[in-house]
C-alpha cells in the first residue's frame, strides 16, 4: 500500500475516532455531578487521553517511507 493511501486512510479513520470519542467524552461529561471541579479534571483528562490510542494509527500511517 502506498504512502499516501496509508495517509488518507489514517486521516478519515482519525476524524472518524476523535469525532466519536468527543461525542462519548461529553455525553459522560453530561451526567457528572454539577462541581466544578470534578468536570474540570474529567474534562481535562478527556481532552488528553485522546491521543493514546491514535498513537498506533499515526505510526502505521508513517510506516515505510
Amino acid at each position: 500500500m502506498s504512502a499516501r493511501l496509508r495517509k488518507l486512510i489514517g486521516l478519515f479513520g482519525m476524524v472518524a475516532f476523535v469525532t466519536a470519542y468527543a461525542v462519548a467524552a461529553i455525553a459522560i461529561g453530561e451526567r457528572l455531578p454539577d462541581s466544578l471541579w470534578i468536570q474540570t479534571v474529567y474534562f481535562a483528562v478527556a481532552g488528553l487521553a485522546w491521543g493514546v490510542p491514535i498513537l498506533p494509527l499515526i505510526s502505521w500511517m508513517n510506516r515505510g517511507h
